[in-house]
């Protein structure tokens, strides 16, 4: 699943590729796609609506619109492809017919992708709606401090690997990263939140900024199918302990275990329980 550093590689593709570009229809070829709301008033109220920006929030992109939002979510293998008078895929499943005479179309194979539409509204209120609404906080955020990760931490029961992934505390972070973050921080993904020392917790906060930003400015990771708009990221050629056998520091085997059901691979030495 494509995570914080993918989607901002896909902002940053199509923001260059859509800004300025006016709605004038849209066909909806598999309608569970959309969210909110119906989809004949999706349809009616896209129409005419000029893409000012292209935003992200966690794994979501959001469209700034003439006179509102669209929200995206990529989940499993969604992408964006900008095409003028290609033939229709199989897998294309929303087609944005823009002015110019491109279309732009969402294509996913799993069809897990979601769409909300949002108008005459604000982005802080746009923050306070659903799916965005109960959201934590970004991971470049002022607001992701040492007191914001105890509070959240002191009552929960589940490992910090699985706080990592829990987005209404950080948006953005994946399976990967989480992996990463605590490799470098070196801290066991089996610890239990509300046990880490002030130390450790201000160690995730650095690695998590670092991973990302590394992330980011390789392109993300590109993992079996996905790819950004059929670009592929390069951040997998610099993964520390995900998907590996020996550890780059101490040379001993990795261990892969499953927690809450994700592939955890971590260093007993560098990580001590």
């Amino acid at each position: 699943m494509p995570e914080l550093p993918e989607v901002e590689t896909v902002r940053n593709t199509l923001k260059h590729l859509v800004v300025g570009e006016e709605i004038i229809d849209v066909d909806i070829l598999y309608e569970r796609i959309i969210k909110h709301p119906m989809v004949a008033l999706f349809k009616k109220q896209i129409k005419g609506e000029q893409i000012q920006d292209v935003l992200r929030y966690g794994k979501y992109l959001i469209f700034k619109l003439t006179n509102g939002f669209l929200i995206s979510h990529l989940r499993m293998e969604g992408k964006y492809f900008l095409k003028t008078n290609e033939p229709l895929e199989k897998h294309e499943h929303i087609i944005f017919h823009l002015k110019s005479g491109k279309t732009l179309r969402y294509h996913d194979v799993r069809k897990f992708g979601t769409m909300h539409l949002y108008l005459n509204l604000s982005y802080e209120e746009l923050l306070k709606t659903e799916p965005l609404g109960k959201l934590g906080v970004e991971p470049f955020s002022s607001d992701l401090t040492l007191a914001y990760l105890k509070e959240k931490f002191k009552t929960r029961k589940q490992t910090i690997k699985q706080l990592l992934l829990d987005q209404e505390i950080i948006v953005g972070i994946g399976n990967i990263y989480a992996n990463e973050i605590l490799f470098m921080a070196k801290i066991h993904p089996q610890k239990l939140g509300k046990l880490l020392t002030d130390e450790e917790i201000s160690k995730i906060i650095k690695y998590t900024k670092v991973v990302l930003e590394k992330a980011i400015s390789l392109g993300g990771t590109t993992i079996r199918s996905y790819s950004s708009s059929g670009i592929s990221g390069l951040f997998q050629n610099e993964l520390l302990v995900h998907t590996k056998e020996k550890c780059p520091v101490c040379g001993r085997d990795l261990k892969n275990i499953k927690i809450g059901g994700r592939s955890t691979y971590y260093c007993e030495n560098c990580q001590k329980e």
